[in-house]
């Protein structure tokens, strides 16, 4: 791989779970040596780095989140070996891998919380979690999984004392007051870093301390630690990478990078339901108030920002009113619901509305920051809410018509979830072979807009500065660094819409746009004009007569 410190900032990141994604070897279950045959896809797709989700020995009570051993492989997913196949495979077609760094929590499977239960009171091996004689203690702190747990506290029988875990029960946090617990995490990076992993995403990062009279949430002291793991990282392995997943308000987020000195990147979690709300309200309001609200990051970091992910689409991080909004108009069967959010897919929340799927995309990879694309949302595929928590939106990945959308050659019953076979998304129709062959397809799109943005780092590094409009239904912003300048107007309604611009500082200059290449007429001291169609977008090249 091409040494290159700020590569995340133009990246075109995937994720991905191996489970879903191509079973080699007939059993059901995704493994490592079939998204080794796949990488040929992706890398057609355009995209740059993969996100991994965990891989591990887990009892999978929470698809692997739930983590019994860091450093070895699940064996349904293969061998180590068959990991570092995959990783130089990737890294030959210059794909980078991203994997999972689950730094709050293990599973109550680990060998870590067998050893702590056992263990005498106040030793090392005891303190490795977080323990305590009452289920009092901590009351300021919510509760994340209400659909599932009534208490951030679980009675253990063979310890005789109550565990700290802010998900489910069977995931007791780990004990960072305790230095071999944190000497343990620069262990498991060291190990999966010099394998030659290019990022890890640090699971649920704000919550790795407790401290009584707070929300056990954005401490000082897991600040400090994110700091020395960075200093660890600077020192040991140029060219990587931390991303946190911190669901937090804008103002809380923004302390994941530090002065530059924490993460290099932090998902957006506030701005990703406003641009649903934006579409639904057919009002650029929402997006344009959490971006002015969000604070300046340092020069060398990057948010990532996405549509859809493996999770439910969190409302955490929006008002009571907006939640309630989201809900019934996003969700009205109750079915579709789960915690606090909304367990669906991308085109299924879109009512399956091609316009919208690619105004969203369009935003996605135009705003600040680096995309992140959910396998399968690259071709619509669609969801399952009966399987129960956000199991969902994780089926087999649909390659072809064949039997299990060319998943698996296993018999159907085997398979670790059913593949989507509801009339509008069944998996005959939507899959990546009958695309492929349609140039008009969702996937020949996103391949296109894919290419576009990879041919413009100004997406990736550039300024961006809102441009007011005349009509408050269309969003409209400048990208712009010292090579390019991009103008983005996008119409966020079901009708058509015309707007006008106040584009006087640029007299003279002309308008490209890039996916037809066509000339639009050049900018004058008159207010600019443009008509839009129903959900329609535009990307324009702005250059100097």
């Amino acid at each position: 791989m091409t040494a290159n410190p700020l590569w995340y900032k133009n990246a075109i990141i995937y994720e991905l779970s191996v489970r879903a994604f191509a079973d080699s070897n007939g059993d059901g279950i995704g493994d490592f040596v079939g998204l080794t045959q796949k990488l040929d896809y992706l890398e057609e797709l355009g995209v740059t780095a993969l996100w991994l989700l965990p891989f591990f020995p887990s009892p999978l009570r929470d698809d692997g989140y739930d983590i019994a051993h860091y450093t070895s492989v699940n064996p349904i997913y293969g061998t180590l070996d068959d990991f570092k196949a995959f990783l130089k495979a990737a890294h030959d077609r210059g794909i980078r891998v991203i994997i999972e760094l689950i730094i709050n929590h293990t599973s109550d499977q680990h060998p870590w919380f067998d050893r702590a239960r056992r263990a005498p009171e106040g030793s090392s091996e005891r303190n490795f979690y977080v323990w305590s004689d009452t289920a009092e203690k901590y009351s300021d702190t919510r509760i994340i999984f209400q659909d599932f747990e009534t208490s951030n506290w679980s009675w253990d029988g063979i310890a005789k004392a109550f565990y700290w875990h802010r998900f489910y029960h069977h995931q007791p946090d780990l004990n960072y007051d305790n230095p071999d617990v944190r000497e343990a995490v620069f262990e498991i990076l060291d190990f999966w870093m010099d394998l030659g992993v290019d990022g890890l995403r640090l699971d649920a990062v704000p919550y790795l301390y407790e401290r009584e009279g707070t929300n056990c949430e954005n401490l000082p002291e897991t600040h400090d630690y994110l700091k020395a793991l960075r200093s660890h990282i600077d020192s040991k392995y140029p060219d990587r990478m931390l991303l946190a997943e911190a669901n937090q308000w804008a103002e809380d987020a923004v302390k994941y990078f530090g002065d530059g000195d924490e993460c290099h990147m932090n998902f957006h979690f506030p701005l990703m339901p406003r641009l649903f709300m934006s579409v639904r309200m057919e009002d650029s309001l929402p997006i344009i108030d959490i971006l002015q609200h969000t604070p300046p990051i340092p020069e060398n970091c990057q948010w990532a920002i996405f549509l859809r992910n493996h999770d439910e689409l969190t409302l955490e991080m929006v008002t009571d009113e907006d939640r309630d909004y989201m809900y019934n108009v996003y969700a009205q069967d109750p079915m579709m619901r789960v915690n606090v959010g909304i367990r669906r897919r991308l085109a299924p929340l879109l009512s399956n509305d091609r316009r919208q799927v690619e105004l969203l995309n369009s935003l996605l990879f135009s705003l600040p920051g680096t995309p992140v694309i959910y396998y399968g949302d690259e071709i619509g595929m669609g969801d399952n809410v009966y399987l129960g928590d956000r199991n969902g939106v994780r089926t087999p990945m649909q390659w072809t018509s064949d039997r299990n959308a060319g998943f698996s050659r296993a018999a159907s019953q085997k398979l670790y979830f059913p593949v989507i076979v509801d009339a509008e998304y069944h998996y005959v129709t939507t899959n990546v072979e009958v695309q492929s062959a349609n140039q008009y397809s969702l996937l020949s799109w996103m391949k296109q807009i894919i290419d576009l943005r990879k041919q413009y780092s100004v997406f990736g590094s550039g300024d961006f500065k809102f441009l007011p409009s005349s009509n408050h239904k269309v969003l409209s912003f400048i990208r712009a660094d010292q090579e390019s300048r991009i103008l983005v107007v996008a119409n966020l309604s079901a009708a058509a819409q015309a707007a006008t611009f106040d584009l006087s500082l640029f007299t003279d200059y002309t308008l490209t746009e890039m996916f037809g290449e066509t000339e639009f007429p050049p900018i004058t001291d008159d207010p600019y004009r443009l008509n839009l169609s129903p959900y329609g977008f535009y990307w324009f090249v702005m250059k100097p007569m």
